[in-house]
């Protein structure tokens, strides 16, 4: 404020006790401002306490999340050689149970194994670890070797070299259990051919009719 008769000193003594306060005051939040954001940036480098205890429980929790889930159901299919000795009706339950048996030794999940004289249906779960084609031999090569023990009869007994394999919905497990387990009843309706050939048309699989059941 200028008042009349002031010298400039008078003038520039007040303007100068004005305007101090307000600047000290603007360092002071300046440098509180600065110290906030040192310790900021610091709590941000170090951690603060509150942080180091909460931030473990959120890692805890997010290992636990991650998960490999799988769940495939298979319905298998394979035939004995044409030269082989067939399996005789009083050894189907032995059969039956023993190629299930294999079928859990590689990891997978056997629901139900059935067929006839001449060849097997099984309706198993595959692991995540274990390939299609692995399953199958090892179905396949060690219930050959296990069915020549089992009887003279079986000495020179064999599976064909293909095999089939289809996937079966959730919604159809049943029904697919079903059918596996009353083999006897629907191949008195229709040979083995005739049901392997649906099957392959049913699932749109392409195949050569000359070699379709060839050994």
């Amino acid at each position: 404020m200028y008042t009349y008769g002031d010298s400039d000193a008078d003038v520039l003594t007040r303007r100068r006790d004005n305007i101090e306060p307000f600047h000290g005051a603007f360092q002071q939040r300046q440098c509180n401002g600065l110290k906030g954001q040192q310790q900021t940036a610091q709590g941000n480098a170090l951690g603060s306490h509150e942080s180091s205890d909460k931030r473990p429980e959120r890692a805890k929790a997010l290992n636990l999340m991650p998960q490999s889930l799988s769940k495939i159901y298979l319905h298998v299919i394979f035939h004995v050689k044409t030269t082989s000795p067939k399996i005789d009706e009083s050894h189907w339950p032995r059969v039956h149970e023993y190629i299930g048996q294999l079928i859990n030794t590689t990891g997978c999940k056997s629901l139900c194994v059935g067929g006839v004289t001449d060849h097997i249906h099984a309706l198993c779960v595959l692991s995540r670890q274990v390939t299609v084609s692995h399953l199958v031999e090892e179905m396949k090569r060690n219930s050959s070797r296990w069915m020549k023990t089992l009887d003279k009869r079986y000495e020179t007994f064999q599976w064909q070299g293909g095999y089939a394999v289809f996937s079966v919905g959730q919604s159809l497990v049943d029904k697919s259990r079903e059918y596996i387990l009353h083999q006897r009843e629907h191949h008195t309706k229709m040979t083995f051919r005739e049901e392997y050939v649906r099957f392959l048309e049913l699932y749109h699989i392409e195949y050569d009719k000359e070699y379709v059941l060839s050994d």
